[in-house]
């Protein structure tokens, strides 16, 4: 299956659509800061799971999928960190938190998946 049909692409494709807005209300001294680091950490996700899918072994994968899950969880911690320096409102920490689980217990299912093959 291509990668661009895994829904759990699709939705990290999104999140990090979603971010790319979110902080572009980020205080501009946190452009080369904060602002860079959360943007590379979303592409990352979807990046490594586009990468994985191409790579010629299932371990190579799988490799990559845990890599994704690790950029999801930087997401996480750095969203956090913005929520508390108030760039971000709970609310809208509530809902990304929701997407980041979503995609980590579908990255999850996928590996599990995968590691049943080897």
């Amino acid at each position: 299956m291509d990668y661009k049909e895994l829904r759990f692409w699709q939705k990290a494709l999104d999140l990090a659509d979603m971010i790319y807005n979110e902080v572009g209300g980020f205080p501009k001294e946190e452009t080369f800061g904060l602002t860079s680091q959360i943007k590379r950490a979303a592409i990352s996700v979807m990046s490594n799971i586009a990468e994985g899918s191409a790579r010629g072994t299932t371990k190579e994968y799988l490799r990559f999928l845990s890599m994704a899950k690790g950029s999801l969880k930087e997401v996480e911690a750095q969203l956090i960190f913005a929520e508390r320096r108030k760039f971000i409102s709970e609310s809208s920490l509530e809902k990304y938190m929701s997407e980041t689980n979503s995609i980590g217990k579908m990255i999850t299912k996928m590996q599990q998946s995968l590691r049943e093959k080897l």
